[in-house]
């Protein structure tokens, strides 16, 4: 298989964003051929860059239009007039004469090919991330994989982080591919006695419809190869690494913070059901002595 098979996508912006708790990030918007969805990559380290967002599209594209898309090096800066150099940080960019992409340089460029980048392929869970939820640890997850990419090693867990380098690849996908509203009924499924598998499979879905070729496609756009991916799913490793241009060279648990420490992370019924299912029916590399094999989701 080659990048061919994969869905083509282009990143459309790219901003930098201060963050409230580490250092700043590059949001980046993809638009694609497979779905009509605005798919995220969350870029830690301002030398990953987007092969697609980068290229030169025309010759009447000015160095104004590069700098608000956000195809510029550096930093941006009240007077700047050159996307493609930074004085001040004395950095500049260099493109193919023909087809307008960008020259890989290690100076201004991660070398995705030969240092390994901590990834998180991350789908969109609007309960978890923005509405406080305690069904499902997403939002967790989603927070935890920021500061394990921003530091350069978790004390708690003695994990290596990214120091500063690495990806979050946000797939609007919610609720394992079903959509919102159909989660939330089966949210409703599961206050009747369901557990997460059975009421996807209730509502006529597929135990799990996401996937993740977008996400394969944004990595290869940034430049990224090797892969160290946090997840505890099986099934996740083997569906981003891609034949020759994507390789899984480690997997960075992520165990649940309440777990770890009784006094943090999220504590309630509905969690240890949650994840008491991922490990029975689902695969998930997680170990800890909860009631397992009790075939219900709440105890």
């Amino acid at each position: 298989m080659t990048a061919i098979d994969l869905p083509k996508v282009i990143c459309v912006a790219r901003a930098r964003i201060p963050t409230t708790q580490g250092p700043d990030i590059f949001l980046h918007l993809y638009s694609n051929n497979k779905d009509n969805k605005e798919h995220l990559a969350i870029v830690f380290g301002e030398d990953i860059r987007s092969r697609s967002l980068f290229q030169k599209r025309s010759p009447y594209e000015t160095q104004q239009d590069r700098m608000i898309r956000g195809a510029y090096i550096g930093k941006l800066y009240p007077g700047r007039t050159i996307a493609d150099r930074d004085d001040r940080l004395n950095l500049e960019l260099k493109f193919d004469p023909v087809s307008g992409e960008l020259i890989y340089d290690p100076a201004t460029t991660w070398d995705g090919q030969h240092n390994d980048t901590l990834v998180r392929i991350h789908s969109e869970c609007y309960t978890g991330e923005n509405a406080w939820s305690a069904r499902c640890d997403c939002g967790e997850q989603f927070d935890r994989a920021g500061k394990l990419i921003a530091c350069d090693h978790e004390p708690e867990t003695g994990i290596k982080g990214g120091d500063g380098h690495g990806v979050i690849v946000y797939l609007r996908q919610e609720g394992r591919g079903i959509g919102l509203g159909e989660k939330l009924k089966a949210y409703n499924l599961q206050d009747l006695g369901a557990d997460t598998v059975q009421a996807n499979v209730l509502l006529n879905h597929p135990v799990d419809a996401r996937d993740f070729s977008i996400g394969k496609s944004i990595l290869l756009d940034l430049g990224i190869n090797n892969v160290r991916l946090l997840t505890n799913n099986p099934d996740k490793i083997e569906q981003v690494e891609h034949e020759h241009l994507i390789k899984c060279v480690e997997r960075v648990p992520m165990v649940p913070i309440h777990w770890q420490n009784e006094n943090e992370g999220i504590d309630s019924k509905e969690i240890e059901g949650y994840l008491r299912t991922k490990i029975e029916r689902m695969g998930h590399l997680l170990q800890k002595p909860l009631n397992l094999h009790t075939h219900q989701e709440q105890l």
